[in-house]
This record gives C-alpha cells, sequence and structure tokens, in this order.
C-alpha cells in the first residue's frame, strides 16, 4: 500500500452521568448547539501518492466529480457515494451514480469546473487535464489503470483515505484479499488447463502480463494469447486461426455486451465449432465491465473464474 497520513476521530462527549440520575438539564439560553462533523472528517488534512505524486487534501471532499468507471465503483463501494456529484458517461455502476456527459477520454476542463468539484478522481491524463485543473485550485487523484492486484487494492485505499473513508476501505480491500486467496486456493490445478480470453470480436486478446491475464493466473491457467506472435504490450491481435490451432479448454467472452457474443456465435466462425471449449461448453460469458476494470468487483470476476476451472476439471 503507498502510505497515507491518517489521524484518530474525537471522542464524543455526553452528559451521561446526569442522564442516569434521570435529570434532563436544559441548555443555556445563549448556548450554540454545534452540529457533528462528518464522518472522517478528522482524518484531514491526509496525503495520498497517487499517480500524478503526493496530493494534500485539506479537508473531507463533499463534491466528488469521478471520470473512470473504475474510481466510481471504488467510491460508492467505500462509502464516499454521497460525497459523489457527477460521475462520466462510462460509470455505470452503481445505479444511483450520478451519470452525467462529463467524459473521461476527452475531458472538458470549463465542463467539469462547472461542477464546481473539491476533488476529481481520473484514470488518464487525457489532454493534459490534470494540470489544467490543478492549475484553478482543483485536487486531482490520478488513479491509473492497474497492472496487478495490490495495485487495485492500493487505489481503492487511496480513494478511501482521500474521501475520510480509510476504515471502511481497509476493511472491503482486507474482504477481497481474503475472497480472492480462497477462491484461487480451492481451484484444482492438476489438469493444466488452457484458455482464450476475448476482448472484442478482432479477436483482440489479453497475455498474462495484463490485470486480467494475472486474474487468470491465480487459478493455475495456461493463456493461449501468451504465444502470440506479437504481444502488442500485452494486448495481441490473434488471428482467427491462431485460437483455432491453440484451441483452449476454456473460452471466456468479455466481449457479450459490446458484440453480443456467445458459444454460439464463436461456433459460427470458421474452424472454431471443433473448439475444445464450444464442443465441451465450456465458453463463459462474462460482464464486459466487470472484466475491463480493477475495482471491486474483480471479486464477482474472480469466481466466475474459479467456477469454471472447478467446472472443466470435473469434467
Amino acid at each position: 500500500m503507498r502510505p497515507v497520513r491518517t489521524a484518530f476521530a474525537g471522542a464524543l462527549l455526553g452528559a451521561l452521568t446526569l442522564a442516569g440520575c434521570g435529570q434532563s438539564p436544559a441548555p443555556a439560553p445563549d448556548a450554540a448547539v454545534a452540529s457533528p462533523a462528518p464522518s472522517g472528517a478528522a482524518d484531514f488534512p491526509v496525503t495520498v501518492e497517487a499517480g500524478n505524486g503526493s496530493i494534500a487534501i485539506a479537508k473531507r471532499p463533499e463534491r466528488i466529480v469521478s471520470l473512470s468507471p473504475t474510481a466510481t465503483e471504488s467510491l460508492f463501494a467505500v462509502g464516499a457515494g454521497a460525497q459523489v456529484i457527477a460521475v462520466d458517461d462510462q460509470s455505470n455502476h452503481p445505479a444511483e451514480a450520478p451519470k452525467t456527459d462529463l467524459s473521461g477520454f476527452k475531458p472538458n476542463v470549463e465542463a467539469i469546473i462547472a461542477k464546481k468539484p473539491d476533488l476529481v478522481v481520473l484514470a488518464n491524463d487525457a489532454d493534459d487535464i490534470v494540470a489544467k485543473l490543478t492549475k484553478v485550485n482543483v485536487p486531482v487523484l490520478l488513479e491509473p489503470s492497474a497492472t496487478k492486484l495490490d495495485e487495485a487494492y492500493d487505489q481503492i485505499a487511496d480513494l478511501g483515505a482521500a474521501t475520510g473513508n480509510k476504515a471502511k476501505a481497509d476493511e472491503l480491500v482486507a474482504g477481497m484479499r481474503k475472497q480472492i486467496d480462497e477462491l484461487a486456493a480451492a481451484a484444482p490445478k492438476d489438469k493444466k488447463l488452457t484458455f482464450y480470453h476475448e476482448l472484442d470480436t478482432t479477436p483482440y486478446s489479453a497475455t498474462s502480463t495484463t490485470f486480467i491475464g494475472q486474474i487468470y493466473g491465480l487459478f493455475g491457467l495456461t493463456n493461449v494469447a501468451d504465444k502470440a506472435p506479437d504481444a502488442a504490450g500485452g494486448y495481441p491481435k490473434l488471428s482467427a486461426e491462431f485460437v483455432a490451432q491453440a484451441d483452449p479448454d476454456l473460452v471466456f467472452l468479455a466481449d457479450t455486451k459490446c458484440c453480443a457474443q456467445s458459444r454460439d456465435t464463436l461456433a459460427k466462425r470458421p474452424g472454431w465449432s471443433k473448439l475444445t471449449a464450444v464442443k465441451n461448453d465450456q465458453v463463459i460469458a462474462l460482464d464486459d465491465d466487470v472484466a475491463s476494470r480493477w475495482g471491486p468487483r474483480v471479486v464477482d470476476l474472480a469466481k466466475q473464474v474459479g467456477d469454471a476451472v472447478q467446472r472443466a476439471a470435473t469434467e
């Protein structure tokens, strides 16, 4: 985990002794009734180590703009949902996220500033948006695509600390670690199963060096894309012939929503009807979003992979 500054919340005060005696003193006429501080407010100021360096956040943000679907999911998962006032046009989970026409791919600095944010979370620095927002004193956290699970956990911890929800974020990360470790440990690994992960119908895939590839690696699976002639930074473009020759035991489709792919559509591709995965009904339909994000729902992805491995190993 990257280090974050923490502080202890102050103790609550109460007239417990008087209440225990059955007495309830009236407040003095001129006494001011203080409103309770928001949960986590005492944790500030805080410094978070993000992709854009050490970011100091003076007080608990109450107007957060998220331009990253993964960050949106994480913010709501750590308990910061009520602090989020706008999310980008690709953020579709959870359903209550305040979706807008803001773009994380082509960010409009004026449109973002118009939301009067006290924190903006991004996954990429498109059009030098970090510098533009920093110039007008808007705190920005750059949380880029994770390349391994520890980075995903770290980003959730970052967002928890940055929003005054550190305890909930730490609890979430601990739970994710435990579930994924247990799922991976329970997976049978003696059959040396091979797999193919499809990103789209081109088809593009992902090697073991990528975040998604490393998830599969936890379950002892061998990635057929690792033998692609051109790794292309971890996302090689494969040919239909390459996949047919590799003949994977399992096929995971991450293009079911975008491109309506299924076992039936694969069977119609030249030479693919004879794939072992197609013949044995070992084609697993993934949710495109879950399979492409590195937030809390990576546990759901791990469960699907684990179930598929268990099923294939027993047949």
